[in-house]
Parts: structure tokens; C-alpha cells; sequence
């Protein structure tokens, strides 16, 4: 009980939110289109169907992650996709239209939801599992579920709000991309393989950390598309 009430855990719990936030605004829209064929009286079921479906897979899916992260090596390249993932959060997004078969059922549509999140979870699972290795090891899935109970009404019942107040304030969008570096740094240098021959000291734990958040923040601007100097045509 006491390690619920540590500051590690509550850090933990919010990293997972914002992160959860981050990415998964698209998830909200699928939820969103997916049952937008369904009669007025079953949509509300059909979107608190879908979601709840998708949460107990992302958790699954998640345990599965924690202990696949304890192989050695298995760190480094989810540091790696993850450090991806924040370069990605800092690019302009596509203009393209979310191809999701709405369906006039409610378990059609309480389905499509559920598959789709399943497809598009893969930046969820992997960010949400780095963030709880910082908890105890007894208690990663526990935090885990809280952090998705907490951040999956917010997107789907707000995801216009935070989707409005990321373009309000885009540095919101660089500080999330930012914290995946950090969290990648801290998979990468926790990483069984190579834990063995790295300084224990928590400054250097740190240090890589914010290096991997610098990381993520030099690469994303330098891969954004350019803009023309003054007077040029």
C-alpha cells in the first residue's frame, strides 16, 4: 500500500494519461465513426461497449509488453520505436480521412471499435509499458489499469477539448513528444543487457533520459518541413 502513495507512482500514473491523451485522440474518432450509423438510443451503449472492449485488450496487451520488456535487448528497440513515436508527434499530420465501416448493429460496431483500437494501440502499449517500469514490479499492471481507467473518459468524452487545447497550445504536443524521449531514454539504460556495465549513480539514469528527450525534440524539428526564408519567392 505504501508504494501507492510514493511519488514515483503518481508520476507514473500521470505520464500514462498524457501519454494516453497523446495518442490516442485518433482512437476517440474511430469510436466516433464507428458508431455513427447506430440509432440515437443504442450509440451511447455502442461507444461505452466499444471502449470497454478496448480497454480489457490494451491491458492484456500491455501485460504482455511488461513481461516481454524484462528480455534483454527488448528494451533498447522499444527505445528505439518510442523515440520513433515522438519524432512522429512533432511532424505535421497527413490529410487523410479515417477509412472505418460504420454499422447500423451494435455489436457491429462495438467490434470495429474494438479491432481498430487493437490495430492502432501499438504506440499506446509500447509508451504506457516504458512508463510503468518505473513503478514496482508488483504493482506495474495495477498502475497500468488506473492510468487507462482515468485517461479513457477523458478521450472519449473530451477528445474535442484536448484536441482544441493542443491547438491552442502546441507546446503541449512537444513536451508529450518530449516525454516519450524520456521514456525511451529510461527503457534503454534500464535495459538488462547492458544495466550490468552502466554506472548505478541516478544522475546517469536521468541523464540518459534527457538526452533521449533532446533527442526527440533536435530530430523532430529538423525532419519538419522547411519554411522559406523572407523575400523568397
Amino acid at each position: 500500500m505504501e508504494e501507492f502513495m510514493t511519488a514515483g507512482f503518481w508520476l507514473a500514473v500521470g505520464q500514462i494519461i498524457m501519454i494516453d491523451i497523446l495518442l490516442g485522440g485518433d482512437n476517440a474518432v474511430v469510436i466516433a465513426l464507428a458508431c455513427r450509423n447506430l440509432p440515437g438510443n443504442l450509440r451511447t451503449r455502442g461507444i461505452v461497449y466499444g471502449t470497454a472492449g478496448a480497454i480489457v485488450l490494451r491491458v492484456i496487451l500491455i501485460a504482455f509488453a511488461l513481461a516481454l520488456l524484462a528480455i534483454p535487448y527488448l528494451k533498447i528497440v522499444g527505445a528505439v520505436l518510442l523515440l520513433w513515436i515522438g519524432v512522429k508527434l512533432l511532424q505535421p499530420e497527413d490529410e487523410d480521412d479515417h477509412n472505418v465501416t460504420s454499422s447500423d448493429k451494435l455489436w457491429g460496431a462495438v467490434k470495429t471499435v474494438i479491432i481498430a483500437d487493437l490495430v492502432m494501440s501499438v504506440d499506446n502499449v509500447l509508451a504506457i509499458a516504458g512508463a510503468a517500469q518505473g513503478a514496482h514490479q508488483q504493482h506495474q499492471l495495477p498502475l497500468v489499469i488506473f492510468g487507462l481507467l482515468v485517461s479513457i473518459p477523458i478521450i472519449v468524452g473530451g477528445s474535442q477539448l484536448v484536441l482544441k487545447l493542443m491547438e491552442r497550445f502546441p507546446v503541449v504536443i512537444t513536451l508529450g513528444a518530449m516525454l516519450l524521449g524520456w521514456i525511451a531514454g529510461q527503457m534503454a539504460y534500464s535495459d538488462p543487457a547492458i544495466k550490468p556495465y552502466l554506472p548505478e549513480a541516478p544522475v546517469w539514469g536521468y541523464a540518459v533520459a534527457a538526452a533521449g528527450a533532446l533527442l526527440v525534440l533536435v530530430i523532430g524539428k529538423l525532419m519538419q518541413p522547411g519554411k522559406k526564408p523572407a523575400g523568397a519567392g
